[in-house]
């Protein structure tokens, strides 16, 4: 066992400085995100006891994101990626400051705190993706997507149990606000920490090119769509869970175990399959998270109960990173394509892909809230999950035809440049043969 775990440590240290840096930088940053992703909704279902105004938080954060995306474009233009980066990370802070200065939850003070949540969600993602498209070639990024889940999913079982009865015992000795405020601080500290790492780094801009485009090669419309299937999930299940739980549960305590339930497991799952896996297998990857998330939400439809709820978050711990898993790698497969042919910059199809993942999580939220006002909040939770999951499997579907082009691509594009070789990529040696794929 501790020769295995000496080889997996001399493996990472054999990857190249940027790339073990990246990781580093994310996995302290990953110590705050159970903490944007379910504690700040659980903040905002305490405070107000409206689903809808979760919902309302988390559309607005989404609207700020794709903006964000935009202006990072043109601020890469006059500033340092870590810098951007950095600041992203920080923003997450800035954005719990202002939520916990609010005397009451207003729709103005949460779509603010909504808004600058979407910034620092679009400075940090827009950096990191490039980042990691960069530093990252289609051999490794099984390794690397496997490596950062691993990590996220321990600190998933680690931070939520923490802050949960964190919550409940300072709030029981003076008030639960005053436990957030505490929380939001340690936030702030974690996100400098990431930050500092994050300069160690000798990440490059990319090239000062155009990088808003409005048509691209018909391919990319494939990705584009899988894009706002993912997105269709991402609308609900940010804050679904805490909501969930808050209602069924009851407690920030009993929020935090029902998050570690299974995630061990899950953890070292995902870094085998990271580590072992093939591009080949991304496709079969991406069909089981698919299932699972659809097995959680029709056990969470048919109970609709405690025990409804830790098993729709026991599925939830596999489906979530497997999908991330296959679907990060199949983006950037594409990009890899694309920017060769159509010579552009990477980061306009980092920035015009936002625009899907737009579109669906916009879908997601307003089913919930189409839902909740129409029939009833319980309709909503039960019963949306359920529609979005079943759309979700239509994602199997367009991957497929993704990979099977993106073959048929790799080939062609490699045939026309035989005379020069392989077509050249930024920071790979060449582009990926299609048995990888």
């Amino acid at each position: 066992m501790l020769k295995n775990l000496k080889a997996e440590i001399r493996h990472f240290a054999e990857q190249p400085h940027d790339f073990r840096i990246l990781v580093l930088t994310n996995m302290i940053y990953a110590l705050v995100l159970p903490v944007i992703d379910i504690f700040v909704a659980a903040y905002v279902m305490r405070n107000s006891n409206d689903p809808t105004k979760v919902v309302i938080y988390q559309l607005t954060i989404y609207t700020g994101i794709p903006l964000t995306f935009l202006i990072n474009g043109f601020l890469l233009n006059r500033f340092s990626i870590k810098t951007l980066y950095s600041a992203g990370m920080m923003l997450s802070g800035v954005s719990m400051m202002v939520m916990m200065s609010l005397t009451t939850l207003d729709l103005t003070g949460i779509a603010v705190a909504g808004m600058i949540m979407g910034m620092s969600f679009g400075f940090y993602w827009a950096n990191r993706d490039y980042l990691a498209l960069s530093i990252t070639n289609d051999h490794n990024r099984n390794y690397y997507y496997g490596l950062e889940t691993f990590f996220y999913t321990i600190i998933a079982v680690v931070i939520p149990i923490c802050i949960g009865w964190f919550i409940e015992l300072v709030g029981n000795k003076q008030s639960v606000n005053v436990a957030y405020r505490i929380i939001t601080a340690i936030v702030f500290v974690v996100t400098i920490a990431a930050s500092v790492v994050c300069f160690r780094g000798n990440f490059s801009n990319p090239k000062q090119q155009r990088f808003i485009f409005f048509k691209f090669d018909p391919y990319w419309s494939k990705l584009l769509l899988l894009a706002a299937l993912k997105g269709l999930a991402q609308g609900y299940l940010v804050t679904a869970p805490a909501m969930l739980i808050m209602l069924l549960l009851g407690k920030e305590g009993a929020l935090g175990t029902a998050q570690s339930v299974g995630a061990i497991i899950a953890a070292i799952l995902m870094y085998i399959i990271g580590r072992m896996a093939k591009p080949a297998h991304r496709l079969y990857i991406f069909a089981a998270g698919l299932v699972f998330f659809a097995i959680a939400a029709i056990f969470n439809g048919a109970l609709f109960n405690a025990t409804g709820v830790i098993i729709f978050m026991m599925f939830l711990l596999l489906a979530k990173p497997l999908l991330d898993l296959a679907y990060f790698p199949i983006q950037f497969n594409v990009i890899d394509i694309l920017s060769k042919k159509e010579r552009r910059n990477e980061f306009a199809y980092i920035l015009n892909h936002e625009v899907g993942l737009y579109a669906g999580r916009f879908l997601g939220a307003a089913t919930f809230i189409f839902l909740a006002y129409y029939f009833s909040r319980e309709a909503a939770l039960r019963y949306a999950i359920v529609i979005i999951a079943l759309l979700q499997l239509l994602s199997l579907i367009v991957a497929r035809s993704i990979i099977r082009q993106g073959k048929e691509m790799i080939t062609e594009l490699n045939e026309k440049n035989s005379q020069h070789g392989k077509i050249e990529t930024d920071s790979h040696p060449a582009m990926p043969g299609v048995d990888s794929l």
